[in-house]
């Protein structure tokens, strides 16, 4: 759409644009500002490529509104103000929301909320305004349709009138139920706005899990989700573990209810995910100022992105009173958190090593703070992230803090260069050991190989010793560096083999401290059998391949005798991480560390079961919803009792449990023979 010589203009003439205060030197550039704000809803909504931060688009998105309500006499049929930006990516069909989709205005302080609240009192001629206040969600937005009780339809925001339809995708998000009684409210069609997201922790893992794949690291949770509810594949949206928020009721036909607290309500008894135990119910703005200042003080603790909360007026009756402009609601705006994003000057680049050799650049930077936290490093991702972005030592660069994942460098601001930068060269050789660093076909990331190499050795320490994996307490990663530091740790094996005498000695180490280390390191020698093999840090293994693993062999030892063919055959095993699984346990260094753990006192077979597995060995899926019991509780039963439960239809399926409503895993299954489908009577009759 725009040139890169348009792009260059465009960038220039926005940060001029930032610069201004006094409205009146806008007038004669209204034009100029309406472009740049046209440039960037096309770089963020249609590319996903914003190229400044959301609090910058917003100061020039108000300095536009401020001109326009001067001077209304400028407001054009296509300002910005006056339509919503398209996201739309023309992928999936496109269906049209049966209530426009749109934005919400935005506040930065208390005296915006006091206007705010001063407007609404103003129309709805009230002395005091009740308001609903909650988290303001970053994610994905879609909407959610439903009649008759049957989710129907699911899209995205698209243009706000018009979204992309990706039902398919958003039946594999678990939090979305397929079917609500919406009709015992007297309800028979429905549509609900919401945000698809992934949790932070869980962020962490899926890039932990692509840089050891050397696949691109995702820069945020935002742009995750997004991303993926609009995987062509619906079986790897499925892989995101994303979850929906509903927030808001947006079109009904049926009983109305007077209150937006009560829709939450009903949405959270109905089994939806909602805002319900975090949102709060205020009597008059004062108290709306006091939650939002209690919540900016605690989001790094909330297990979502959240980037300010929504303020909306509870009584629905005054919805049609307050009404609308053709940007945002009146009875609705956004108080906006301090911005997650600043610019500052990249002065060097180190390189860290992961415990599977892989290089990390990370970028040290001149202190600037960001959302109350002073960032003085960023991630670099790998070499490749940094030649297509051009990032260079001495830039001025855009810096993006998410949650606690590490801050990362969103882009270098190159009209600011002097000529004075440098090329960032990513070294030859491993930063701990000297070896010859190696990047294999295909992958991002270059990698030692060197298994001795004690960045390595210290990582894969930390690992083992982590909460999912033996969960020793105690043993965090700055005890683990201090003990190696001081020659006590030098290998896994030596967790169980610690000189707790020489502990005692150190600062910091008291009887109990070092009593309680000791009960921890012995109780991880009886650990399930999965932890253990997840534990070893094994490249491409992650918990649910660990568990598939366990599950298939009685010791951890049997493995040396499995072929990759062997491994293959397991559900969800390919080729590179059968031979990954292979290579590890072929490699004499690994199966002497197996060997001392054993002799140490590690249990590498698996304990005996309480319970003969009555189902072990046979794998389920399900189809439709249970009276029974939930899903989840279907699935804890059977591995309870030995089996396995995936969530696709495929020849390694033994039993297909069919409940109410099924989907088309049914057809499928009714195409493979080996597949026995079975109701959910016949299923409890195997669960006795």
């Amino acid at each position: 759409m725009y040139t890169p010589e348009e792009e260059k203009k465009l960038i220039e003439k926005t940060y001029e644009f930032l610069k201004i205060k006094d409205i009146d030197q806008v007038k004669d550039r209204i034009e100029e500002l309406r472009e740049v704000i046209r440039f960037h809803d096309y770089r963020y909504y249609v590319l996903a490529q914003p190229v400044i931060s959301d609090y910058e688009y917003d100061k020039l998105f108000k300095l536009l509104k401020d001109v326009e309500t001067k001077y209304p006499e400028l407001i054009t049929p296509d300002s910005p103000t006056q339509r919503i930006p398209s996201e739309i990516t023309k992928v999936f069909p496109q269906v049209k929301h049966l209530a426009p989709m749109l934005s919400l205005d935005n506040s930065y302080n208390e005296a915006d909320l006091r206007d705010f609240d001063r407007r609404v009192r103003e129309l709805t001629g009230l002395n005091k305004i009740e308001y609903a206040v909650e988290p303001k969600f970053d994610g994905a937005g879609i909407s959610l349709l439903y009649e008759n009780d049957l989710f129907v339809r699911g899209a995205t925001r698209g243009d706000g009138i018009v979204g992309d339809d990706i039902t398919n995708n958003l039946k594999t998000i678990k939090t979305i139920p397929l079917s609500a009684k919406f009709s015992k409210y007297g309800i028979k069609k429905i549509e609900i706005r919401g945000e698809v997201l992934i949790r932070k922790d869980i962020f962490k893992k899926i890039n932990e899990e692509r840089l050891e794949e050397g696949l691109p690291l995702f820069a945020n949770p935002r742009n995750a989700a997004a991303g993926s509810i609009r995987l062509q594949d619906p079986k790897e949206v499925a892989k995101r573990n994303l979850e929906a928020f509903v927030y808001q009721v947006s079109y009904i036909e049926g009983n109305k209810l007077n209150k937006h607290s009560e829709y939450i309500q009903m949405l959270h008894n109905l089994g939806f995910k909602t805002p319900y135990e975090v949102m709060k119910v205020c009597n008059g703005i004062e108290e709306v100022i006091d939650y939002c200042k209690e919540w900016e003080k605690k989001r790094e603790s909330y297990p979502y992105e959240i980037d300010g909360m929504v303020i909306k007026v509870n009584d629905t009756n005054l919805y049609d009173i307050l009404g609308f402009t053709s940007h945002h609601p009146r009875w609705a705006i956004a108080f906006k958190f301090k911005a997650k994003q600043a610019t500052t000057r990249l002065i060097n680049v180190i390189f860290q090593v992961g415990r599977t050799g892989a290089i990390t650049p990370v970028a040290k930077l001149e202190p600037v703070e960001i959302g109350g936290v002073i960032v003085s490093s960023a991630s670099l991702m790998n070499e490749d992230f940094i030649r297509e972005k051009d990032i260079r030592i001495g830039d001025l660069v855009l810096v993006e803090r998410a949650g606690d994942v590490i801050p990362y460098i969103v882009m270098p601001i190159k009209e600011a260069r002097t000529g004075n930068e440098k090329p960032i060269v990513f070294p030859e050789y491993c930063p701990s050991c000297g070896s010859k660093l190696v990047k294999p076909v295909g992958e991002a990331v270059w990698r030692c190989i060197n298994i001795n190499c004690p960045a390595q050795v210290v990582e894969r320490i930390i690992h083992f010793a982590s909460k999912d994996a033996m969960d020793i307490k105690g043993l965090g990663e700055a005890t683990v560096k201090k003990f190696y530091k001081l020659g006590l740790l030098k290998s896994i094996a030596d967790i169980y083999r610690l000189d707790f005498n020489k502990i005692k000695l150190l600062q910091g180490f008291g009887e109990k401290s070092v009593s309680n280390l000791k009960k921890a390191i012995e109780e991880s020698k009886t650990r399930p059998l999965y932890r253990l093999i997840y534990g070893l840090g094994i490249r491409y293994v992650g918990e649910t391949t660990a568990k598939t693993l366990a599950n298939h062999i009685n010791c951890l030892e049997d493995l040396k005798n499995w072929t990759v063919i062997d491994l293959m055959k397991l559900q969800d095993i390919g080729d590179k991480v059968a031979n990954s699984i292979y290579q590890f346990f072929h490699n004499e260094n690994n199966i002497k560390l197996i060997e001392e753990l054993k002799e140490l006192g590690v249990q590498t077979c698996k304990q005996e079961e309480k319970k003969e597995g009555k189902l072990k060995g046979l794998v389920f899926v399900f189809t439709g919803a249970l009276d029974c019991c939930s899903r989840e509780k279907a699935k804890e039963i059977i591995e309870s009792l030995g089996g396995i439960v995936l969530d696709s239809v495929s020849k390694k399926v033994n039993y297909l449990v069919v409940g109410k409503e099924p989907g088309s895993k049914l057809e499928k299954a009714k195409k493979i023979p080996t597949i026995k489908i079975i109701d959910e009577k016949q299923f409890l009759e195997m669960i006795k």
